[in-house]
């Protein structure tokens, strides 16, 4: 059984599909944003806070992990928690363009019926569609 980074191990004969380390600071990959949300991390760790966010997609599940740190070392808060087929009810992703018009933000967003999880994504649009059909097979009874 593999761990990942998020601490998650896979079951037996689960395969990985993606593991997305979620972007706590910035707001866009707007190089202006990215600044300021290195800023605010740079901030945060000299006063020992770390936040760190993951979702995992297996073959045969969704999984949210986050995890908060304070004082350097103590690990503070841990949510890990499974995304249930029956409660999602749309996913999919959007394009936005940040920084006048020349930056672009791709974010991976699926809505419950209870919350909306909205994910910055470090890359393009192509690899988007690839991340949603993985969430959409995952969540789907095949």
């Amino acid at each position: 059984m593999a761990e990942l980074k998020s601490g998650i191990q896979l079951q037996p004969g689960e395969q990985l599909v993606f593991e997305l380390e979620a972007e706590l600071w910035a707001s866009s990959n707007n190089p202006i944003a990215k600044l300021i949300g290195k800023v605010l991390r740079l901030i945060a760790l000299l006063f020992g806070t770390k936040r760190h966010g993951w979702l995992v997609i297996t073959d045969r599940r969704v999984i949210e992990v986050a995890t908060e740190t304070a004082c350097w070392v103590f690990e503070t808060n841990r949510n890990v928690k499974y995304v249930l087929p029956s409660s999602v009810k749309e996913i999919g992703y959007e394009k936005e363009k940040t920084c006048g018009c020349f930056c672009d933000a791709v974010y991976l967003y699926y809505e419950g019926f209870t919350q909306t999880t909205r994910i910055l994504l470090p890359f393009g649009e192509e690899t988007a569609l690839k991340v949603v059909d993985a969430f959409y097979n995952a969540i789907s009874n095949k």
